[in-house]
Parts: C-alpha cells; sequence; structure tokens
C-alpha cells in the first residue's frame, strides 16, 4: 500500500470525523485522548502530503501530452 493511499484513506476518516461533529458526534469525544490526539495529527499530516502530492499523483490534475 503506497503513502497515496494511505492518506487518501486518513483523509476521509477526518472528512467523516467532520461531518458528525455537525452532529455532535465526533469519535474523537470517545477515544483516550492520546490515541484522538494521533489520529488528529495523522489526519492533518495527510492533508498537507496531499496539498503537495496532489497534483504530481492525480492523473485528472497532472499535467499531460498532448494527442497526437
Amino acid at each position: 500500500m503506497n503513502i497515496h493511499k494511505v492518506t487518501f484513506i486518513l483523509l476521509i476518516i477526518g472528512g467523516l470525523n467532520w461531518g458528525l461533529e455537525a452532529f455532535n458526534y465526533g469519535v474523537g469525544n470517545y477515544l483516550p485522548d492520546t490515541v484522538s490526539m494521533i489520529i488528529y495529527l495523522l489526519v492533518a499530516a495527510s492533508a498537507i502530503y496531499e496539498i503537495y502530492a496532489h497534483k504530481k499523483l492525480c492523473r485528472d490534475c497532472a499535467p499531460q501530452e498532448p494527442a497526437a
């Protein structure tokens, strides 16, 4: 499993958690403080990584050669 897939999965988890926060049901509230802090840091690191790496890794965003 490459780092792009791991970061994408963590971003999905983070996005779903933000959606749950809208209904006052954040998953981090039910985990020990250290565990939730580690998960939040991993999600933040994933977002930072994707900001820099997305354009190179995404087929739709990567520069494409013109068709001959």
